[in-house]
C-alpha cells in the first residue's frame, strides 16, 4: 500500500470546514492523503492521533484523512463530499485527536445533524 499527500482533499476539506461552520475542527491540523493498493471496503478513513503520542512528540493533536484511490477517485463530487463530511464527523468537538464512534448503523450523527442534512446545508450555503 502506498500513501501520498492529497492537497486536493485538504482543499476540499478547507472548503466544506468554512461553508458547514464545524467551529472546533482546525484543517491546519487535518492532513490528507490519498492510497492506493488497499484491500479494504471503505473508500476513505480517519486517523486518530492519540494523546500519549501528542505528549512523546510535543504536538497539538491532529487527524489524517485518507481517501481510497481506488474507490474514492471516480465518485461524482457530491459523494466525495459527503463522504468528506462523515469522515470530519468522527472528530470530537474538544479536537482532542481522539475518534467518535459510529452511532448504529454506520451512522455519525452530531447536534442531531447527519451526513445528509449537514450536505444540505452545504448545497444551500454554495447556492446563495
Amino acid at each position: 500500500m502506498e500513501f501520498n499527500l492529497a492537497p486536493d482533499i485538504d482543499k476540499k476539506i478547507s472548503q466544506i470546514q468554512k461553508k458547514i461552520q464545524f467551529p472546533h475542527i482546525k484543517p491546519k491540523q487535518i492532513i490528507a492523503f490519498r492510497s492506493t493498493g488497499s484491500k479494504s471496503r471503505a473508500m476513505a478513513r480517519i486517523w486518530a492521533f492519540p494523546r500519549i503520542w501528542q505528549m512523546a512528540l510535543k504536538l497539538p493533536p491532529h487527524y489524517c484523512i485518507e481517501v481510497l484511490s481506488e474507490k474514492f477517485d471516480h465518485l461524482k463530487s457530491d459523494q466525495q463530499t459527503k463522504i468528506l463530511i462523515h469522515e470530519l464527523m468522527h472528530i470530537p468537538k474538544n479536537f482532542s485527536g481522539a475518534l467518535l464512534p459510529h452511532r448504529g448503523r454506520g451512522r455519525v450523527v452530531i447536534n442531531n445533524r447527519s451526513v445528509a442534512k449537514i450536505f444540505k446545508l452545504l448545497k444551500k450555503s454554495l447556492l446563495c
